[in-house]
């Protein structure tokens, strides 16, 4: 009976079979392109299914592009088809470990590889309760929130509701200067667009979040990194670095820093702040990790004002990567030109994923997920932190919150080598060079504690580097 028993067993519907049964054929070469399928009476028959079933999945065949209608004449295959490969090799852990190395090795990946290296939770700690019944509520709405554009600046009760929490986080901006865009990595795609030419040159700190190296090398910038310390950038390093640079931008973490976990002292901020209003140094911070804190830290953009620091963050990481929305916060001089720069380039913003957001965000079950979302990440933290500690990997610092573990790796052990190593054994790794423009990091690794549960991890790890550090034959 073709696959239709095989598909149902492992929990696919009959629909799902029936198309699953076609596409075998195809693949097969058993029909070929232009080929007229069975009829739908027939191959129902052949299935032992419904009529409609039948045709439910010759529709979603065809809507996939795999089968075509002919009015009157029935349904044929498409083509040409791909070639036909007996086996398909897989390039990608020959990468270059660059970086971009983590993000391509985590997101095109199967469920079966452990990610230690990712930077997001797994789908098991998020509110999923609460992001089924917004969209219930959604469902159930108007038509509007799921057909319609958004307004520019993105959906009024939502930036209402964000103005209230910066002001948790002692940064007062009305609902007119904050923008929504479709995630945080847009907001700083849109600023870049909006603050820089070619040739500028922007300030990171080393280490730092290997997107920002991506985006600034995708917007021609000229890098220029600053070492970061427990308690935030090198100051005297960052003032010497204005001086000789005169850098256009500084971009970096507020609160708790990617990859280290460290965060800002408010000494530190205030002498940026100082260096930065005299260079006439324009500050992004990236907030994104604002959820997972246990106490309130410093933020640049409250002791500025929100004059010289743009402040932006996003909901990827307590609440779902799926729903993309993130959001700036600025002066109302740049509001008004990144709405018209947004509107050139997407039009919108995300309206269906905005209605998504602020429906779980204003349920009350959101506060209480991420208040047991730290204590959490607090007791893997020091879980993970003890098992690495056991095999020679120590942590830079112990964070104070948040979901990252920034570590040494034992002496004469290289990270990418480290990396390439697990990735040949199902295990993600972020090795630390593709956070340092600088490739200062040689020898670190960031790791996800939230990702680092599987006590596979730490003995593919402990074999890895234990077969590194070995001498060749004869060495």
């Amino acid at each position: 009976m073709d696959n239709l028993s095989a598909t149902s067993a492992l929990g696919g519907t009959r629909i799902e079979g029936v198309m699953a049964a076609i596409s075998d054929r195809i693949a097969a070469r058993s029909l070929m392109p232009g080929a007229r399928l069975p009829s739908v009476r027939s191959f129902a028959k052949t299935m032992q299914v419904s009529v409609s079933t039948v045709v439910e999945a010759y529709e979603r065949l065809a809507a996939e592009g795999v089968i075509r209608s002919r009015p009157g004449s029935g349904f044929y295959v498409c083509g040409p088809l791909p070639p036909l490969l007996l086996s398909e090799a897989d390039a990608s852990s020959d990468r270059n470990v660059d970086p971009l190395w983590i993000s391509r090795q985590s997101l095109e990946v199967g469920d079966d590889v452990l990610k230690p290296g990712c930077g997001w939770l797994p789908p098991a700690w998020l509110p999923q309760a609460a992001l089924r019944r917004a969209l219930r509520t959604l469902a159930r709405g108007d038509v509007g929130a799921l057909a319609n554009y958004g307004t520019p600046l993105g959906l009024p009760p939502l930036r209402q509701l964000l103005a209230r929490r910066l002001g948790d986080h002692g940064i007062t901006v009305p609902p007119d200067q904050i923008l929504l865009t479709e995630s945080g990595t847009q907001a700083i795609d849109l600023l870049c667009r909006f603050l820089l030419e070619p040739g500028d040159t922007v300030l990171v700190d080393d280490p730092c979040y290997f997107n920002f190296h991506a985006l600034l090398r995708a917007h021609r910038a000229n890098v220029v990194t600053v070492p970061f310390t427990p308690t935030g950038p090198d100051v005297a390093l960052f003032g010497q670095a204005l001086e000789r640079h005169k850098p256009r931008l500084y971009i970096t973490n507020s609160a708790i820093h990617n990859p280290t976990g460290a965060v800002l002292s408010p000494v530190t901020a205030h002498r940026l702040l100082k260096l930065a209003d005299a260079s006439d140094l324009i500050i992004i911070e990236d907030d994104i990790f604002a959820d997972l804190e246990d106490v309130v830290a410093p933020r640049l953009a409250a002791y500025d004002g929100l004059d010289r620091v743009i402040h932006i963050g996003s909901f990827s990481k307590t609440l779902s990567a799926s729903a993309r929305c993130g959001f700036i916060a600025a002066r109302r001089d740049w509001i008004d030109g990144l709405v018209d720069l947004k509107v050139a380039s997407s039009f919108s913003c995300g309206q269906l994923s905005a209605e998504l957001v602020y429906l779980a965000l204003k349920d009350g079950s959101y506060r209480k997920h991420v208040e047991a979302l730290r204590v959490r990440l607090a007791k893997t933290m020091s879980e993970v932190a003890t098992r690495l500690e056991a095999i020679g990997i120590v942590p830079w610092l112990k964070p104070q919150a948040g979901m990252f573990l920034w570590c040494v790796l034992p002496g004469g052990v290289n990270a990418a080598d480290v990396a390439r190593a697990c990735l040949a054994e199902g295990i993600v790794l972020a090795p630390g060079n593709v956070f340092s423009m600088a490739e200062n990091a040689g020898s670190f690794m960031r790791f996800n504690v939230a990702q680092s549960t599987d006590v596979r991890i730490f003995a593919v790890l402990e074999a890895s580097m234990r077969r590194l550090r070995q001498p060749p034959p004869g060495g």
